[in-house]
């Protein structure tokens, strides 16, 4: 019997290599979702104190549809943030490392800061900007997922800690459906390979269970010269359903590495240096695998560069829903989670011609192969035909301990048409961990690179095996740490909602509290015999270990308020209005160290949190095959932050204005969907450097969109996605300006038999160019920077079994 074959919202396919997930369905499905082209009806339970459907709520929310995941072909989680409206998510860090932001909200010193990353209704972390443990890192999107929610706006700031611009949540299956899937992925034009199953189903009449996961192997889109994607994630729960609810038990174990690809070499007008490739090369190499170094305890130790980002997570969870009598509903959701691993990669913290890196070693020094097949040979002028040469500075993290706990309990009690929610939030973060970092001359060159040593003029080594310093001491010795720091959060809520004739009202208020206790420690320089030979050698001469018998101490506390007030407006079952007001608040935690920390580890209130102010208004509509979300947004964000590059601390105010669209158009086999939001944001205050008030903030676009449109033609369905972005400047100082691109990704996937079927993805099917970040904020067109490129085109081809 042949089916007609359509895209389905309740599978996930991700990661290196993405197994497409097309599921069968009968017509009238298909007809209803034509209906509700952008699903409206849906049931919204993220960011919400209590569940109700899309056309009803007071706020701007997307549900992401599968099947668009997989027409976009991403190679990583974040680069599926992409597809969501007002979302802006840089993925060129490889999986994980990404910087998220929300409707012109900055995001000054990477990660995700004023937006929570969530699986199952709680925090991956506490905090979305933790430095080397941005919360994508400890997630991976796999067929395990069932749906994905996104909200942006003033109404997460209730609903949840440290998130006033949004949530995304990612939703697991829970065994609802009797079926699970095999797959397999395969890279054509790069190496990888990908495994992943699934299922779920009942065990009895009232016990069901879910379980999946995925192991992967492979270099990656990128020549690193090993294997730099190596590992997996296996993940199950069990839900026993009650008369009045449920209760459900879950665990998840990831243990993963992926590269991390930091900015590199290439010219300032997109352009490729000769020799290295920007969207295909990284510094990463074959020559330089492991470095030697001293541990957070000053113990001699070795840091291997192929874990790159390895996330080790152990969680475990309990939720239980339960519908009392007397119209009373409680609700409890618990994880603990153990998080440890690591984060090495490399940075070019300078890219020179060959002399004036030599020339800084001192007057006649020069540089010659440490490695590599012309080892002990002179390193020509012309090398690779561009003579370059570059400082890498590893930034080699120990992840010891980014631990947590959390608790999220709230009672609901209805009255005829009003509901109240009063809730009681708990969590611990765990943040300690060390960076340990050297230096190393290299070449400029893709594939392979070889690491360079320095001579003075009279032939004597300056180093050993590319290797310079044990330290950073280009950047003053600043960056040998250790944090030991413990986060106590404390936020009790309460949510109002009520209907009046077409009017859905709702308020809510929450009060976040929370103490940070601790102590972090700096560099202190010693003479160290670290390779045991006996000599001490110059870079031997000044080894940075952790002054740990001189910490500092961190202990503080903050607190603030936030609230939201929204109104929804049914005009008909297919039109509808919505206002928001908002406040929202966001603590800072580990880059208050080494500067905004007093003494007797006391923070001003200033520095320990920043403000949102938000205020939204939307129309919504739907019918005919045709959604349409738009909504209009105002914000204005305090931020203190620091960044490590540049070792600088940021304290600023930025105003946004702007408008969100969603809209998607269905038309038998044919489906179009797509967004855009553009934003005017300004930096208002800055008590650091008033030069740049009334500057566009970095990395900033007027423009965001994406476009997805999809056929299926019996057996057969085709997709492409767009998403591109306008200019924007590289640095705060509204000099340097990139280029906007267009990204296009192409699927298509044939169904050999009812339950077996194969698939193409292609990502940036046109090779385009994109750079989404750069470290200098000035440079001619052909001047060398050090930049983040989106990669080049990759494709994959993949196998799918469902039953």
């Amino acid at each position: 019997m042949t089916k007609t074959l359509k895209l389905n919202s309740t599978t996930l396919l991700v990661t290196s290599a993405l197994v497409s997930n097309l599921a069968l369905a009968q017509e009238d499905t298909q007809e209803n979702n034509q209906a509700d082209a952008l699903d409206f009806e849906q049931i919204i339970v993220t960011g919400t104190p209590h569940a109700t459907t899309k056309m009803k709520s007071s706020v701007s929310v997307s549900t992401l549809e599968i099947g668009d995941v997989e027409i976009a072909s991403p190679r990583t989680s974040a680069e599926i943030l992409r597809s969501i409206p007002g979302i802006k998510s840089e993925s060129t860090g490889g999986d994980g490392n990404a910087n998220i932001a929300v409707r012109g909200l900055p995001v000054a010193a990477g990660g995700a800061k004023f937006l929570q990353l969530q699986e199952d209704g709680l925090p991956i972390l506490q905090f979305g900007d933790i430095a080397f443990g941005n919360a994508d890192i400890f997630l991976r999107a796999d067929s395990t997922i069932e749906s994905i929610q996104a909200i942006r706006g003033g109404s997460a700031s209730t609903t949840a800690s440290n998130a006033p611009g949004g949530i995304i949540n990612f939703l697991s299956k829970t065994g609802e459906s009797e079926s699970g899937s095999l797959g397999a992925t395969i890279g054509l034009d790069y190496d990888t390979i990908r495994s992943d199953f699934e299922f779920g189903g009942y065990l009895s009449d009232d016990i069901r269970f879910h379980i999946g996961g995925f192991v992967r192997e492979g270099e990656g889109a990128r020549e690193t010269g090993y294997n730099g994607l190596s590992g997996g994630q296996i993940k199950a729960n069990l839900t026993k359903e009650l008369d009045n609810g449920y209760v459900r038990v879950y665990f998840k174990h990831l243990n993963d590495h992926s590269t991390s690809y930091l900015p590199m070499p290439m010219y300032a007008d997109g352009s490729s240096i000769p020799g290295f490739d920007a969207q295909s090369a990284t510094p990463h190499s074959a020559y330089l695998l492991s470095t030697l170094r001293l541990n957070g305890d000053n113990n001699i130790s070795r840091g291997d560069v192929r874990d790159g980002m390895n996330p080790v997570v152990n969680a475990v969870g309990f939720e239980t829903s339960l519908d009392l009598s007397d119209d009373w509903k409680f609700e409890n959701r618990f994880r603990i989670t153990d998080i440890s691993g690591s984060f090495v990669s490399l940075f070019p913290a300078e890219v020179a011609d060959s002399d004036t890196i030599a020339a800084s070693f001192g007057d006649g020094a020069t540089l010659h192969y440490a490695n590599g097949p012309q080892a002990g040979e002179a390193f020509p002028t012309n090398a690779n035909d561009n003579g370059l040469a570059m400082r890498i500075h590893t930034f080699d993290v120990g992840i010891n301990d980014f631990g947590s706990l959390v608790n999220d309990l709230k009672l609901t009690r209805t009255f005829d048409e009003l509901s109240v929610t009063a809730g009681y939030y708990v969590a611990r973060q765990e943040i300690n961990m060390s960076w340990l970092w050297n230096s190393y001359l290299m070449e400029v060159k893709g594939d392979n690179a070889a690491l360079l040593n320095v001579k003075d003029k009279d032939g004597n080594a300056l180093s050993e095996s590319g290797l310079y310093a044990y330290g950073v001491p280009f950047w003053g010795n600043c960056c040998q740490r250790n944090y030991d720091l413990t986060y106590n959060i404390r936020a009790p809520y309460l949510a109002l909602s009520t209907e009046v004739g077409n009017f859905t009202i709702d308020a809510s208020v929450r009060r976040d509290e929370g103490e940070a206790v601790g102590t972090y420690a700096g560099a202190v320089q010693q003479a160290i015999d670290m390779n045991g030979d006996g000599t001490i050698s110059v870079p031997e001469q000044s080894v940075s270990g952790i002054d740990n018998a001189n910490p500092q101490t961190a202990n503080y506390d903050w607190g603030y308020t936030s609230y939201s007030i929204g109104s929804n407006y049914s005009i008909n079952d297919s039109n509808s209005l919505f206002a928001r007001v908002s406040r929202g608040g966001r603590a800072n935690a580990d880059r208050l160290a080494f500067g905004k920390i007093r003494p007797d580890g006391s923070v001003t209130a200033e520095d320990s949190i920043d403000l949102v102010d938000q205020v939204e208004v939307g129309y919504k509509y739907k019918g005919d095959g045709l959604g349409l979300f738009v909504t209009g947004f105002m914000a204005e964000t305090e931020e203190q932050n620091f960044e490590a590059t540049t070792q600088k601390f940021f304290d600023r105010v930025y105003e946004a204005t702007g408008i969100e669209l969603e809209a998607a158009y269905n038309i038998g086999d044919f489906n179009l969907k797509g967004g855009l939001t553009w934003t005017d944001a300004e930096i208002t205050q800055d008590q650091v450097n008033p030069d740049v008030v009334g500057n566009t903030p970095r990395r900033q676009a007027d423009l965001l969109y994406t476009f997805t449109t999809s056929y299926i033609m019996n057996e057969a369905t085709f997709g492409l996605n767009l998403i591109g972005t306008t200019d924007a400047y590289a640095q705060d100082n509204n000099d340097l300006k990139f280029d906007g691109y267009t990204q296009v990704n192409a699927f298509a996937q044939y169904l050999i038999t009812e339950d077996f079927s194969i698939s193409l993805n292609v990502n940036n099917l046109f090779d385009a160019i994109g750079i989404t970040e750069a470290e200098e904020g000035s440079a001619a067109s052909k001047d060398v920077i050090r930049a983040r490129a989106i990669n080049g085109r990759t494709s994959s081809l993949s196998l799918r079994y469902s039953f």
